[in-house]
């Protein structure tokens, strides 16, 4: 009764004063009544993916939402009804474990809140969900037992019937203030509870691996766009015999527990930004067409789930496929790949390791071309060693796919360890812009410019004034950190702003998904904004003046090896020279059939040996993704009445972006 009157109170004068915590607000409006009730907070949600054999991942154990009071995990030792777990990161390892090894433990738990804190980053001495030797099953050597990565728990990789949310800081405040209200108010009849809306289609739609959710629409592939440009462009009406190109590789993707928390700043995004930096250096160089050797410069993505933009470019290279128009793989002589650089800094002193495919002149002239680069950085603190010998051999890289394809295959990946992952945060949320150093990721973007400077020019009598004229622009390198590696200014920075029109701020270096058909030169709505920006960034940087001057351009360029850059930006697109390309980046065990616009899984084939042991990963489809906490009477919580004390709405800060693009991909189905 008192409800309904205050119900009838509110809809006559528009008027209700409600008191919290001594202070009196006034509302005069329903949202002013939701405003005071709902309180927005940051969240990022764990996310269920499928593969052939199963799933990982989180999602709501059925296809209701789920309902439970929130304590802290040092008053849970034994739960004895159904809870939401406020946990810091360095208990959730433990956590989890408890759980995949107490079922009677684990009925009890409806959710996993997790705090966050810079504090925990400072006193962790690691914390990687990855295996201890990631994606080892695609190593082209047998001692997939090594532990790259020690630190790996693995727990990454298992399937849990419940929601896990990472919250922000401000979130955990809030929620550590209602867990400790619980606590106090154990005997009342309130509670402060966390509603969990994670409820995924394939959930609903009993679809438990990729080949069956694929089939019934309820997930996409994982995957994306590489990106591939040559310095300088490819001339393709010249007769002159090809050059042998030079490869050099770096990753734009990582993975993470959280799935838009992983920024991967360490690994792989110093790799990235150290091969941008040594593009822009060597854009500065005079006498390129002289070169010997072509320059192309790759950046894939889908390499932290199964090498899926290595693998495709190969396999696009066998197929002479569009995407990969002026290149051929017989003409790759060497690979260099950047991986992880950006903590080679100890004591002041840079340190980097080179960790070779094998004993061969071409791996030879790469050993002698880094260390005529080292010699010639005599101001700085420099140490470049061959990695240990005891190594299996190269560390997980997107170099072991070409080796799969080839084991003769010559290249080396610089990195920032010898035997063991000196990045303890690897693959986590916690590997952010804290976790590297921007003095090291200039010293090996130098090292790097000025190694192929002296490879592709294949001139033993290279002057030294030439060599130490190549330098790398500091300040672009630190800009770029701001961008890719922060949320502020993240992808608002002027430099991106300059290249494309951001869908979102805070970056987010997860592959993830395909939608449509993919192609080359794809649908730019389908494209997301690393890859884009990198396209951009690469296609100027690489290119020569137009012969005719500058050209306006919207889209496309009229005139043969010219592209559109800056297209997104208003009235600033302009047509340059440039042989810069999209590569799609997904399974080779898929095949998307444009009629019906759905996917296949294609058999293995054994001339696909890491097709073989593809998992073909996909992600489920779903509508919002949330997280509620309020208040309730009855803490049997058979009747949940609303009292309006307070009340807390967590909404992934991806959910909206992917629900546009899966209303984008449904209207083009109809």
């Amino acid at each position: 009764m008192a409800m309904k009157f205050l119900q009838l109170l509110f809809f006559f004068s528009f008027q209700l004063r409600l008191s919290f915590s001594g202070q009196t607000i006034m509302m005069e409006s329903v949202p002013d009544l939701q405003s005071s009730m709902y309180m927005t907070l940051d969240g990022y949600p764990c996310v269920r993916l499928l593969n052939l054999s199963g799933v990982i991942g989180c999602s709501n154990p059925g296809r209701v939402k789920v309902v439970a009071p929130i304590i802290r995990l040092n008053n849970a030792t034994e739960l004895s009804q159904l809870s939401a777990v406020l946990l810091s990161v360095d208990e959730i390892q433990s956590f989890l474990t408890r759980i995949l090894n107490d079922s009677t433990f684990a009925k009890n738990v409806a959710g996993i809140l997790v705090e966050s804190s810079p504090e925990f980053q400072n006193k962790l001495k690691g914390f990687s969900p990855d295996q201890k030797f990631p994606q080892s099953e695609f190593a082209p050597y047998q001692s997939i037992n090594y532990e790259w990565n020690p630190i790996g728990s693995g727990i990454m990789w298992n399937p849990y019937n419940f929601p896990v949310f990472l919250l922000s800081q401000s979130s955990t405040l809030t929620l550590q203030e209602a867990a400790i209200k619980n606590e106090k108010n154990i005997k009342s009849y309130t509670a402060d509870v966390a509603e969990f809306d994670l409820v995924m289609q394939t959930m609903k739609a009993g679809t438990h691996d990729s080949e069956s959710c694929l089939k019934e629409n309820t997930c996409l592939p994982l995957g994306g766009y590489s990106v591939w440009s040559s310095l300088p462009p490819i001339n393709f009406s010249s007769s002159e015999q090809s050059k042998p190109i030079i490869l050099v590789v770096a990753s734009m993707d990582s993975a993470s527990f959280f799935r838009d928390k992983g920024l991967g700043a360490d690994s792989p995004i110093s790799g990235l930004i150290s091969l941008l930096a040594a593009v822009d250096a060597l854009s500065h160089v005079d006498g390129l067409d002289d070169f010997n050797k072509q320059l192309v410069f790759i950046v894939f993505t889908g390499e932290a789930w199964g090498y899926l933009g290595s693998r495709r470019f190969l396999l696009e290279l066998d197929l002479q496929s569009d995407a990969v128009s002026g290149l051929n793989y017989s003409l790759i002589e060497k690979v260099v790949e950047i991986g992880s650089v950006g903590k080679g800094l100890n004591q002041g002193v840079k340190n980097f390791f080179v960790h070779t495919t094998g004993v061969s002149s071409a791996t030879n002239e790469t050993l002698d071309a880094l260390k005529r680069a080292q010699d010639s950085v005599k101001s700085e603190s420099f140490t470049i060693s061959s990695a240990n010998a005891s190594n299996p051999g190269i560390p997980p890289s997107s170099l072991m796919t070409f080796l799969r394809k080839n084991s003769l295959t010559s290249g080396v990946v610089l990195e920032d360890f010898d035997t063991v992952f000196t990045n303890k945060f690897y693959n986590s949320h916690l590997d952010d812009i804290s976790n590297v150093n921007s003095s090291a990721i200039v010293a090996a973007a130098s090292l790097v410019a000025r190694t192929l400077y002296i490879l592709a020019s294949d001139n033993k009598n290279l002057s030294s004034s030439a060599i130490t004229s190549i330098n790398v622009n500091v300040s672009l390198v630190e800009e770029l950190m701001g961008c890719l590696l922060d949320c502020e200014p993240g992808l608002s920075c002027e430099l991106v702003k300059s290249y494309i029109s951001p869908a979102n701020t805070c970056p987010s270096h997860y592959v993830g998904v395909i939608l449509g058909e993919p192609s080359s030169p794809p649908y730019l709505g389908y494209v997301d904004d690393i890859s884009r920006f990198v396209w951009n960034f690469l296609a100027e940087k690489t290119s020569i003046p137009r012969k005719n001057g500058s050209s306006v351009c919207s889209q496309d360029c009229s005139n043969e090896g010219e592209v559109c850059i800056r297209a997104e930006t208003e009235g600033k697109g302009v047509c340059v020279v440039s042989t810069t390309r999209y590569v799609p980046a997904y399974s080779t065990r898929l095949k998307y059939e444009s009629g019906s616009g759905t996917w296949n899984v294609l058999p293995p084939n054994n001339s696909d040996p890491m097709g073989l042991v593809d998992a073909v990963w996909t992600e489920s489809n779903w509508d919002t993704i949330g997280l509620r906490v309020y208040t309730v009477q009855n803490a049997s919580f058979d009747r949940l009445v609303l009292l309006g004390s307070i009340a807390i709405t967590v909404l992934s800060c991806f959910a909206i972006v992917i629900t546009k693009a899966f209303v984008t991909k449904a209207v083009k189905r109809d």
